[in-house]
């Protein structure tokens, strides 16, 4: 099989009996063996268990005992979902032999669901850091250019979608860990409704903006995987008891008369982009007004507001987590973690307070404007993905965040491609809406998705050149 197909593509073929779950995850597999030397996106390939796996999958689907489209779909984790009996180290020698006894909500969600587990895959450190060189394993790499930056930190679940090592997987959304990296690496990513899917068995960054929410190829893959792990569950005291809806039956209905505001001072003013992005934007925001959305500019408040906000929250939540091991393991954490950590011990108990009373006010301000639109559509991130090498550990603390409005309100947020660079590199945009209308954001960005054809174009993968090189997966702990 030389092309991945798209979760939806690949669930039509199988229940058509044209592709065995087994075929599928062999492909994989393939790939990955073949390309993930250079990648780098898994830690832990468990390659025989997926072998069983999608064995098990293939024989109930031949006997009509089928669970639905992910049934026998490969999939992977990233590594902070907690996975029992296989080791879960949120990428840290901190964690390096930690071995849960149980599955993260999520990862046991998408279990029943059917799917194929080829292991877990690399993250930033703690899901906080940046592409660090002194962890236990490499950073991941981007499959349009591997001296590039793939976004964090659910890196290498980005990774492996591009690079057709998996069809989708879980990702985690602190600040713009789900968004970033799918608009780096060209594909989709949606951070749902805080509280829509449940983090229990989620190693945390900071418990008041941790979402958990899909990373795959199409839009509708998104909502295919959003499915399986959305609903309540008691023992995520933030999770919320709301009813679930046919997320994939969403998609259907098209945008006529759906107002789509663009914040345009985001990128022009607060936070200007490259010119190849607002191109992109406006583009997109063409092709809605053509789809029958109305379409406006909307003014939020200064994006740097959010991003203070939420990067003060989250440095005095993750060192409430992290100060324990920082006092007596300081050393085990890769130094980019560590100084973040460390500079986050400065924040008093009055800046959190401050910083909360905040959030309420723009959570108060977001939902006043968006009384004039059904959707907002902002930027990702400034440029297309920028060389590795040159992002430092103190990057994200620069510039204001185009991501973070959407983690201090809990709006869903989904990223999608919109076009790509001169020289071939992908660009996104996001898509949010109102708490709880992540139907509605889905489906604008798949009517989005089939106007254009971008999801068509793949990155084109070389092959190893070094004969010798071994793939930076491990075998399961």
């Amino acid at each position: 099989m030389d092309a991945i197909p798209s979760i939806a593509e690949a669930a039509a073929l199988i229940a058509a009996r044209k592709l065995s779950p087994v075929e599928l995850t062999e492909a994989c597999l393939a790939r990955v063996a073949r390309h993930d030397g250079t990648i780098n996106a898994f830690i832990r390939l468990t390659a025989e268990r997926a072998r069983a796996e999608a064995k098990a999958a293939e024989a109930a689907i031949m006997a009509g005992k089928t669970r639905g489209r992910l049934h026998g779909i490969p999939v992977a984790h990233k590594d902070i979902y907690c996975t029992a009996g296989l080791a879960t180290t949120a990428h840290s020698k901190v964690l390096i032999d930690h071995v849960p006894t149980a599955d993260a909500t999520v990862v046991r969600r998408l279990a029943e669901a059917g799917t194929v587990m080829l292991g877990k895959l690399a993250t930033h450190e703690f899901a906080w850091g940046s592409p660090s060189f002194d962890l236990p394993w490499p950073p991941a790499r981007n499959p349009w250019d591997p001296a590039r930056f793939t976004g964090g930190s659910s890196s290498g679940t980005a990774a492996a979608v591009a690079a057709g090592f998996i069809l989708g997987g879980p990702g985690s959304d602190t600040g713009g860990s789900i968004r970033g990296p799918a608009h780096y690496c060209g594909i989709a990513g949606h951070k749902p409704t805080y509280g829509l899917v449940p983090r229990t068995g989620i190693l945390p960054l900071a418990y008041s903006l941790d979402h958990a929410g899909p990373l795959a190829w199409t839009v509708e893959d998104c909502a295919i995987l959003l499915q399986a792990m959305a609903g309540h569950d008691p023992a995520d005291p933030a999770s919320a008891a709301v009813p679930i809806p046919d997320f994939h039956a969403g998609l259907q209905g098209g945008l006529k008369g759906l107002r789509i505001g663009l914040v345009r001072h985001f990128h022009e003013r607060d936070n200007p982009v490259s010119a190849e992005v607002a191109g992109a934007l406006e583009a997109a925001m063409a092709v809605f007004a053509e789809l029958g959305a109305e379409t406006r500019d909307v003014v939020l408040p200064p994006l740097a507001d959010f991003h203070a906000c939420g990067m003060l929250i989250l440095m005095a939540e993750a060192y409430a987590a992290h100060e324990p091991w920082l006092k007596t393991r300081p050393q085990d954490y890769g130094a980019a973690v560590r100084g973040r950590l460390y500079l986050s011990a400065l924040i008093s108990a009055a800046d959190y307070i401050q910083a909360q009373r905040r959030r309420r006010e723009l959570c108060a301000q977001v939902a006043a404007a968006m009384g004039e639109v059904d959707l907002l559509v902002a930027a990702v991130m400034p440029t297309a993905a920028p060389l590795i090498e040159s992002v430092g550990k103190f990057a994200s603390f620069e510039q204001p965040s185009f991501t973070y409005p959407f983690n201090v309100t809990g709006m869903p947020a989904l990223a999608l491609r919109c076009g790509f660079t001169a020289t071939g590199l992908p660009l996104g945009m996001q898509i949010a809406g109102r708490p709880f209308t992540d139907a509605l954001v889905l489906r604008a960005g798949h009517s989005y998705e089939k106007a254009t054809g971008w999801a068509s174009r793949r990155p084109r993968l070389a092959s190893l050149t070094d004969a010798g090189a071994t793939s930076g997966a491990q075998a399961a702990r």
